[in-house]
């Protein structure tokens, strides 16, 4: 990569740092938000759920209606968006309001990712193009394993506001850079909104969506029950499982960065095959190495992080192969992210029926593993269609 483009990539990394941050740092702020405005804590929790809705329903519409001549403005107007966002949610003087400052961030934080990643994509040349997608992604999984975790710290001696600030503050270091930094962007064709859904009609870009939603149910969905399946007596009852979320999320830092390399040299599709039949293996494991010793549990965990985290790499740099000539792969992008999002609920949703039946915790494994063999069969058709 050539040095501007190099930076502009850093810099949008950095952005996605402050994305991870805001992601998923609401969640280890409930308790201080439920003292600040009196609230339950399952009241407090809806804050992750407008976030997570923006993001994952609000983003992809926002991108599609985005024109395509106006790539350069529409990134750095969804990272402003998310900045204020951010700052207005820190100076919230009630719940109502910060609620909807959380939706309007999810909003801009789902745009951001989407353009930066195409963005990224546009200034670096092709044999680079994975290894700038895992820097992105790799500033995003940081965000959530580093950045989460020192933000919490702040808050708890300065106040959930410090959160807020501190992901504004990193979110304007990004926006200033880039407005210096990054290059003017090719204009997409302009396209109707008609013609941008067209992408909903082509098989191969609702296969690899596919792929990703099943990844996201088997991968965020066994990661929402991490904390009960550890702590069933069948996997050795461990009472405190920080150590075990940490491998789990250093693993996924390494992945995202450690990828981007081969999605360069091998070829995208067969990567994203090997990434599930890894996932498959690690979850299906989780149950037999936690019947030896929970410690045993840490090798399938940081496994199961880093092909979690870098599945998204190979899948967004297909997504961009396919769709940039035909004008939608900023909008291509944002709904491999929304496929994340929904595939973290259903997730969740189908975990919490299987202990709703108090079934065996390492049913949650198991059923994970086999969502995951799904979406490697699936990938394989992939495979095997691009072959012939």
């Amino acid at each position: 990569m050539a040095d501007q483009s190099r930076l502009s990539v850093y810099l949008v990394a950095l952005g996605a740092f402050a994305l991870g941050m805001a992601s998923y740092v609401t969640a280890g702020l409930i308790p201080l938000i439920e003292d600040a405005f009196s609230v339950s804590a399952a009241t407090a929790a809806q804050l992750v759920t407008v976030f997570t809705l923006a993001y994952g329903l609000g983003s992809p519409v926002v991108v599609a209606l985005l024109p395509g001549k106006h790539q350069r403005l529409g990134l750095l107007l969804a990272l402003a968006v998310f900045i204020v966002a951010n700052i207005a949610s820190a100076l919230a003087n009630s719940f109502i309001s910060l609620s909807i400052w959380r939706a309007v961030a999810g909003v801009g934080a789902g745009v951001y990712l989407a353009m930066g990643i195409a963005a990224s994509a546009a200034i670096t040349a092709e044999a680079h193009r994975g290894k700038a997608i895992a820097i992105i992604m790799g500033g995003m999984a940081s965000g959530t394993v580093l950045g989460v975790p020192i933000s919490l710290l702040l808050a708890e001696r300065l106040g959930w506001e410090s959160a807020m600030w501190l992901i504004s503050a990193l979110g304007l270091i990004a926006y200033a850079g880039l407005q210096v930094k990054l290059p003017a962007l090719p204009s997409a064709p302009t396209l109707s909104l008609v013609r941008k859904l067209a992408i909903l009609r082509s098989p191969h870009a609702m296969a690899i969506l596919a792929v990703s939603l099943l990844g996201a149910v088997a991968s965020l969905g066994m990661y929402t029950f991490i904390a009960p399946f550890m702590a069933a007596t069948e996997s050795g009852a461990v009472q405190s499982i920080t150590g075990y979320l940490w491998v789990w999320g250093i693993g996924g830092v390494v992945g995202s960065f450690l990828i981007g390399p081969l999605v360069d040299r091998f070829i995208g599709p067969v990567i994203t095959l090997a990434i599930m039949l890894l996932l498959f293996l690690a979850l299906i494991a989780l149950p037999f190495t936690a019947s030896v010793h929970p410690l045993l549990t840490l090798l399938p965990i940081a496994l199961w992080g880093a092909v979690g985290w870098a599945l998204q790499v190979p899948q967004n740099n297909e997504l961009v192969r396919a769709r940039q000539a035909h004008g939608d792969g900023n909008l291509a992008v944002a709904l491999n992210e929304s496929a994340l999002y929904l595939g973290s609920a259903i997730g969740a949703a189908f975990g919490g029926v299987l202990l709703a039946f108090h079934l065996p915790v390492s049913t949650l494994a198991i059923g994970a593993g086999v969502i995951a063999a799904a979406g490697a069969a699936t990938q394989l058709i992939i495979v095997m269609r691009m072959k012939r």
